[in-house]
């Protein structure tokens, strides 16, 4: 016989919560240096002018300015910023 419940392990239960994919901040918002503009799976918006990526194809902004969206080229559209 069993001397303890066969209940779950209490070692279970943590998680951490989902990363939320998208556009953080749109077209003509001011910014400053290292806000993050976009999260996304693979790099669907490209960086532009004073914009970095990150390890998770994450879009953050260098310095701060003026977001802008723009093409890149015909298919491939970009993010930058431009200082105010």
């Amino acid at each position: 016989m069993a001397h303890k419940k066969g209940g779950g392990s209490s070692r279970n239960g943590r998680d951490s919560s989902a990363q939320k994919r998208g556009v953080k901040v749109y077209a003509g918002t001011e910014v400053s240096a290292g806000s993050i503009l976009v999260r996304q799976v693979g790099s669907s918006i490209h960086a532009g002018k004073n914009v970095g990526t990150g390890k998770d194809f994450t879009l953050f902004a260098l310095v701060e300015g003026v977001v802008k969206y723009e093409w890149k080229s015909n298919t491939k559209k970009q993010v930058s910023v431009y200082p105010a």
